[in-house]
């Protein structure tokens, strides 16, 4: 007991000297300031930990001050949306250490702002809809040159021959129509005459995310909208100058089956450039951007060629306060000669049907103008406009010279109340010309009105309802109008844990092209269908996000169940269309046309798993996920169903990326099952002749699916500078898109890249 008792004195002792001695200790500090590494703007908020405990949090300006004892310390930085920083020190008696750090976002955090599901600003984690972002340091590490190669590789997304699907809800339609609307900067990108997206027109150079929402969205976005949205942001400028500079050059390698690439004399090349530069100027903003790229093509006349520029300016008045106005505008000249028939599926696979070659001069030009006014008591006045010109020349072929114009405004009113309700109400107007040899001259024009209610309860329940009318009219002759509503909640359940559920109307327009388009491609025809009615649909899910924290890795895991259901869909359908019944139908009667073919119903799981964090001293981000759909087509005549053609069952999407000091790797991966069914006369031969010759044989071979990895390593030569080896088909995998479309084999890139 004794000697118990003086350890315990000793004890005392020993800790009231430490005391002692500590206080008579000098102390050292670090400070400085965390910054966003992509706008250079201040983050207030920032955690500044020395252990789990002890730490600070950055200020408003984004300043951070610690005072520690002589020693060598990690501090560590986190932010909800970047990704964490870590940074050893030496803290010497009486010194002041100043220590600035920059913060990269992040693909995967619950915290992330996005404005597309209800054209305001607010958490990823409070939508009450499924969406995925796509991040500008993806685009980067996958050298992407076309946003359609981007889109392919988001779960539950696929893109084929330009076409967008969300959870199956479109096929393949020969490049006319697209159920998913396209968004640059909240105003539609799809061409007034086709209805379709012109992804290589879309400035990657410049994107500051994109936001990809699941579901019919019409209430918000109108015609098109019938099965998501896909919406492009650009950046805008921070507080610092930046600039960005790519260089990059490939080559396609050998195919597998050495002889599709008989007739190369040598390994086909692609290389390009790029830049943006974004900068404030007194109370102006400026952004100035460009790209080239030219690609020879690993098949047969199939190549592109494309220069683009894009500019834009936003003045915020000193003297007007909340006003800011501004102009945004780009160009693309472009030449290319899109692929279609392959001659045969052995060594004809890469060559094309000489009848259906079309070498195309196009250009694209966009300008948009607008107006902004916030107002003191949380309410904003939006007027955005645009004009997009679509010029296509066939020097071969001028009876396919085509052109379209598209007018566009929307006025917003938005109010923000205190009591968590947001209000939104908008009116749109567009105007559409299209003069073409292959369906006519035509116009259009389409007028709106929308409204949403998105209100916060108890900061933990968020609901939202939205309701639309839009009327459309073409050539005075037809007309069609709908309402359609939309509706969704999003219950917090516990601090990561979010319950989302949903319910969409949507509906589409047929596009000029698929009403009025009359031309055959070698033995392929297409009829016109004046007759055709709009297509309907609604969408509902019940979904769940997990987010979750382990030491410094954070993540989230993602359930939806999704049912879509759709009335009057639009296919293109192999038919005999004999105008004249007394006669007998010959090849020319043959061919393709849009039809109403009736009902269809997908129901199917979305799944996902992101997160990022260290594992010693190597950051990890990791994001996959996996589909699966049931497609069916409903006849309602018979009650028979048949899956939808030109649908996978099966898809799963992966991205990994690693970084280690200096040196940074990454693959992604690509798994689709086998389609089921495809065009019956693709696959039969038609009065003795095949439309793509060895087809049905070629998919009888290959009927497993198919995996495709792409690899990628960098190395950080500066801070301002980056190379990196980019090689896409690691494997050399062969498979095939729509019918007769084999894609590019092994091709490797070598990309440079400059921040200033």
């Amino acid at each position: 007991m004794i000697i118990s008792l003086q350890i315990r004195h000793l004890l005392t002792l020993v800790f009231f000297l430490s005391i002692i001695f500590q206080s008579l200790a000098q102390k050292g500090s670090v400070s400085g300031i965390v910054t966003d590494r992509q706008t250079g703007d201040a983050l207030a908020g920032v955690n500044v930990m020395l252990d789990s405990i002890t730490g600070v949090s950055t200020d408003k300006d984004g300043k951070y001050l610690l005072e520690l004892l002589p020693g060598v310390y990690t501090l560590s930085f986190t932010y909800l949306g970047y990704a964490p920083e870590t940074n050893s020190v030496a803290i010497e008696d009486d010194s002041f250490l100043n220590l600035n750090i920059s913060m990269a976002t992040t693909s995967i955090s619950l915290d992330m702002a996005v404005v597309t599901a209800g054209k305001f600003e607010q958490r990823l984690a409070d939508v009450t809809v499924s969406m995925d972002i796509i991040q500008p340091e993806f685009l980067e590490n996958n050298n992407t040159v076309n946003l359609e190669t981007a889109v392919n590789q988001t779960p539950g997304v696929d893109v084929m021959d330009g076409q967008a699907s969300v959870r199956g809800g479109g096929g393949y339609s020969y490049g006319a129509g697209s159920r998913v609307m396209i968004l640059l900067d909240g105003l539609p990108m799809l061409t007034a005459d086709v209805n379709e997206a012109k992804w290589n027109y879309l400035p990657v150079e410049n994107i500051a995310q994109v936001e990809i929402m699941k579901g019919a969205s019409s209430a918000l976005y109108g015609s098109s909208a019938l099965n998501g949205v896909i919406n492009v942001r650009t950046m805008v400028p921070g507080k610092k100058p930046q600039t960005k500079v790519s260089l990059f050059g490939g080559m396609f390698m050998k195919p597998r089956r050495k002889e599709t690439s008989w007739w190369w004399d040598a390994n086909p090349l692609f290389g390009g450039a790029s830049f943006s530069h974004l900068r404030k100027v007194g109370s102006v903003d400026l952004m100035f951007s460009g790209n080239g790229f030219s690609n020879t093509g690993y098949r047969m006349e199939d190549y592109e060629e494309r220069i683009r520029f894009s500019a834009g300016f936003r003045h915020l008045p000193k003297k007007a306060k909340g006003l800011a106005y501004g102009l945004n505008a780009s160009f693309q000249e472009q030449n290319s000669s899109d692929f279609l028939i392959w001659q045969d599926a052995d060594s004809g696979a890469f060559l094309q049907n000489p009848d259906v070659i079309s070498p195309t001069r196009g250009r694209r030009f966009n300008v948009d103008p607008y107006v902004l006014f916030y107002g003191e008591k949380g309410s904003k006045h939006s007027l955005r406009t645009r004009f997009y010109r679509v010029y296509n020349r066939f020097d071969d072929d001028p009876d396919k010279n085509n052109g379209s114009d598209l007018y566009y405004g929307e006025y917003q009113y938005q109010k923000a109340f205190k009591s968590g309700l947001n209000w939104t109400a908008g009116l749109i107007g567009s105007y559409a010309e299209t003069n073409a040899e292959l369906f006519g001259d035509h116009y259009s024009s389409t007028v709106g009105i929308y409204t949403q209610l998105d209100q916060k309860f108890f900061d933990r329940l968020s609901a939202s309802l939205g309701l639309r009318w839009e009327r459309y009219t073409l050539d005075k002759s037809k007309d069609a109008s709908k309402p359609v509503l939309r509706a969704g909640v999003n219950y917090q359940a516990a601090e990561f844990t979010f319950i989302r559920a949903s319910y969409g109307q949507g509906y589409r327009f047929p596009s000029i092209a698929e009403t009025y388009t009359s031309t055959s491609l070698g033995s392929l025809n297409i009829f016109p269908n004046p007759d055709l009615n709009p297509e309907t649909s609604w969408s509902t899910e019940l979904g769940v996000r997990q987010g979750f924290k382990l030491g410094t890795w954070t993540g989230f895991v993602d359930a939806a169940l999704f049912w879509n259901e759709y009335q009057d869909m639009i296919e293109f359908t192999f038919g005999i269309y004999h105008e004249d019944s007394t006669g007998t139908p010959g090849l020319d009667d043959i061919g393709f046309k849009s039809l109403n073919v009736g009902d269809a119903r997908i129901t199917g799981v979305d799944l996902l798993l992101g997160g990022s964090g260290y594992c010693r001293q190597v950051y990890l981000e990791l994001f996959t996920g996996y589909t699966y759909m049931n497609p069916m087509e409903i006849n309602a005549e018979d009650g028979e169903e048949q899956v939808l053609k030109y649908r996978y069952r099966h898809s799963v999407k992966g991205d990994i990326e690693l970084t280690w000091k200096k040196l940074s790797g990454g693959m992604n991966l690509i798994y689709n099952s086998h389609i089921e069914r495809i065009d019956e006369a693709f696959e039969e031969e038609i009065l003795g002749q095949e439309i793509f010759p060895g087809l049905k044989d070629y998919r009888l071979k290959n009927n497993k699916g198919f995996v495709v990895f792409d690899f990628r390593a960098g190395y950080q030569i500066t801070k301002a500078s980056k190379l990196a080896l980019i090689m896409k088909n690691l494997f050399n995998k062969e498979y095939m898109g729509r019918p007769g479309d084999i894609m590019p084999p092994r091709n490797i890139t070598l990309q440079y890249l400059l921040s200033l």
